[in-house]
């Protein structure tokens, strides 16, 4: 049987290698393993010589000859022409592909040139990019070309978007046709630009008048925003952003947006006024930023539609060069941007934009940036919803899909999003089964049909997808005990279908990773699986992450191996058992909104939090928290302990103090310890426990925990000016 399978693989591959072989050929640059052919660089700049380099390389491994590069040369039958030299019809990074007259002429615009000659690879030459330094090719003796005339453009003039091989693989970029912002802003200034332009450390103390009045006071700082109707801060800025451009030679494109954080803009009479008019913040915004595009008219200035920013103002239209990032970042991922409430409002923000600009870049989040490592099953709306985006003015496309290695597909993603953005009119699914096919190779079937099961229960269980989402939150739906065995019956039949390919057998362990990370968190949160098959879980993750040297399990840089140690302390049973399990909660300053119920349970369960603050969390915002603990009976106590989220991005912060009292009538109460918490400005997430001890047992029954709140997020945290968290998620009594 296997000489059979092998006899039908080696046919299908010579099939396959004939079919770049046309009948009738117009160009030959190899014929039998010889070639007389050149490349010929008709402008002698940058792109051209990348895209002979990159040409040169591919048909050398193709068919082991060497093209030679030549400039300025008159051309022969089975040349290679590449010219800057456009015909009508070609736009930016769009290119022209010819082999009339017996030569190949590989011509564009921008980038054109190079993303011709991928063109050529892919469609006629068999070479297809997978991933990291991964490809394949059939080799051949022979090399031919059919005619060929045509016109290929993008459907956005700019694409970004992200995998880890990005950094590490330089061919890896070109052959996606991705860009990235330091081609196109001057000065690396593409977003959050504010104090990059007007530091807060330089002016806030001298003038905090140019910044955000926020709550009754000017609030300068590294997260806060500028007062826009203030005459000097817009006469800086346009003095900085002179420089930048003077600086920066060739570039015309700037981005002037705001600091990262909600709701954070100037609330001054001023600036109130001006939004109250236009209906919403993005007013004072717009007409900043016309400001700045008539005084430097042949530039371009790109600002946020962001999160406050994101609805369009009610009568201000944005100047032909200023160009508007509009930011999906606040809508559910399960359905198109058409199918929910989230996404129908930005709907409506994006339909208001396209009305009055035809100059919109959108940014569109595609991954779960609090689990990298976890099942993401949002490709049945990735074509969808970027032809949405090209339907309403999008020229600039970024599709952040948190490319981290280890996570949810980020090859596939990255393959995905790279064909759509250039034509979203293709068949997703062909993309992605041709992409399935190539990377994973027998295993394909077996991963293919898991990923359509996950996208089916998803829908089934009618639960959102959302950007900072946890497994746990889906362990009733597409992530329930019956889901994931069979997923993981299918990842086993993927790997022995690939058992005697080292590589295959890699990616495919390598894709297997977020499902076995959902299974642990799942194990962690519900506390009732059998240990031993857990820990042998947890080794083997462990392992796995270590041998594929994956560098963060979320955007906060923590990394599987910190993960693993934490999940042996803080989840695996231990010993000791906590006296205070099941103690009746009695509130004295109560929890935040839903975490008042949560809390009566979770805060003495024995399960632990994770880094994702939707689960076993409790909350309190702008105010201090204290309750009582009632252990039913008197109880010898020799420490106490809270445990504590900090997770800056969430406007999660630490707590000031925490204070620990005991009472055996809960009338009277005396002192058990106290500490205090410094300042923590660190973006990783982190478990902080506040842990007491007394010098020899107390017999208490009722134990007053006390926690004084930060109340505020200060000047250098996005939530500048505005209510802080604070998240406890377990009282520990030993």
């Amino acid at each position: 049987m296997r000489i059979i399978r092998r006899i039908i693989f080696q046919l299908l591959c010579l099939l396959g290698a004939c079919c770049y072989i046309p009948a009738t050929a117009q160009v030959v640059l190899v014929d039998n393993g010889k070639t007389k052919s050149r490349i010929i660089l008709s402008e002698n700049d940058q792109i051209n010589q990348i895209s002979a380099n990159l040409f040169q390389l591919f048909l050398q491994r193709i068919s082991g000859c060497t093209f030679p590069i030549v400039k300025g040369q008159n051309a022969k039958k089975g040349d290679i022409i590449i010219s800057s030299k456009t015909p009508a019809g070609v736009t930016e990074d769009g290119f022209s592909l010819s082999t009339k007259d017996g030569i190949l002429r590989i011509s564009g615009s921008g980038n054109g040139t190079v993303y011709g000659v991928v063109t050529l690879l892919e469609q006629y030459l068999g070479v297809d990019y997978w991933g990291e330094n991964e490809y394949s090719f059939n080799p051949a003796k022979t090399i031919e070309l059919p005619l060929i005339d045509k016109i290929d453009n993008p459907a956005f003039r700019y694409r970004q978007s992200q995998c880890y091989a990005l950094r590490e693989d330089p061919v890896y970029k070109l052959w996606f046709r991705f860009e990235e912002p330091s081609e196109v802003f001057a000065g690396g200034m593409w977003v959050h630009t504010f104090d990059r332009i007007m530091p807060s450390d330089i002016y806030g103390k001298s003038h905090p008048e140019y910044y955000s009045f926020i709550n009754g006071e000017r609030r300068p700082g590294k997260a806060s925003q500028w007062c826009l109707t203030n005459p000097e801060v817009f006469e800086l800025a346009s003095q900085k952003i002179d420089s930048i451009f003077k600086a920066n030679p060739g570039k015309n494109m700037i981005s002037v947006s705001q600091n990262d954080g909600n709701f954070t803009n100037c609330g001054c009479p001023d600036c109130k006024a001006l939004d109250e008019q236009e209906g919403g913040p993005s007013g004072s915004l717009i007409h900043f930023l016309n400001k700045l595009a008539a005084r430097f008219p042949d530039k371009e200035f790109s600002t946020l539609a962001y999160l406050y920013t994101m609805h369009p103002p009610k009568h201000v239209k944005p100047l032909p060069n200023v160009n508007i990032m509009l930011c999906d970042i606040d809508c559910d991922r399960e359905v198109p941007l058409t199918d929910n409430a989230s996404g129908q409002d930005f709907m409506k923000a994006m339909k208001g934009w396209a009305a009055i600009s035809n100059n919109i870049f959108v940014w569109d989040y595609g991954i779960n940036f609090d689990n990298f490592v976890s099942p993401f099953p949002n490709f049945p709306i990735l074509q969808k919803n970027i032809q949405l985006f090209k339907e309403h003015h999008a020229t600039m496309h970024f599709s952040q899909i948190g490319g981290s290695k280890g996570g949810d597909f980020p090859e596939m993603r990255a393959y995905m999003v790279s064909k759509l953005m250039w034509n979203p009119y293709q068949n997703a699914d062909s993309l992605m089964r041709a992409f399935m096919d190539g990377y994973y190779g027998a295993a394909s079937p077996y991963i293919y049909q898991y990923e359509k099961l996950l996208e089916g229960g998803l829908l089934a269980s009618k639960q959102r997808l959302w950007i900072y989402d946890s497994p746990v939150t889906h362990k009733d739906g597409m992530l329930n005990a019956n889901c994931r065995k069979r997923y993981n019956e299918l990842f086993d039949q993927a790997e022995q279908a690939v058992a005697s390919d080292p590589i295959l057998l890699k990616r495919v362990r390598l894709s297997r990773l977020p499902l076995q990370y959902a299974g642990l968190e799942i194990a962690r949160a519900e506390g009732n699986h059998d240990l031993e098959e857990v820990k042998a879980n947890l080794a083997l993750f462990e392992e796995r992450t270590r041998e594929f040297n994956i560098p963060t399990l979320n955007e906060r840089s923590n990394p599987p191996a910190e993960y693993c140690k934490l999940y042996t302390e803080r989840y695996l049973p231990g010993k000791a058992k906590n006296l205070a399990k099941g103690a009746k909660v009695i509130w004295i300053q109560e929890p935040s909104g839903k975490y008042k119920t949560l809390g009566e349970t979770a805060l003495t369960d024995e399960l632990f939090g994770g880094t994702t603050f939707v689960e076993s969390w409790i909350g309190w915002e702008g105010i201090d928290g204290s309750f009582i603990l009632d252990l039913g009976k008197e109880t010898p106590v020799s420490s106490i302990e809270s445990d504590f989220l900090h997770q800056l991005g969430a406007w999660i912060l630490l707590p000031k103090k925490v204070t620990y009292s005991t009472s055996s009538d809960n009338k009277t109460y005396q002192p058990f310890g106290e500490k205090s918490l410094a300042e923590d400005r660190s973006v990783q997430v982190k478990f902080v426990g506040v842990k007491c001890e007394a010098p020899s047992p107390v017999t208490t029954r009722y134990i007053k925990v006390e926690i004084e709140g930060i109340k505020t997020c200060p000047s250098w945290h996005y939530g500048v000016g505005y209510p802080a968290w604070f998240f406890l998620d377990e009282v520990t009594v030993q």
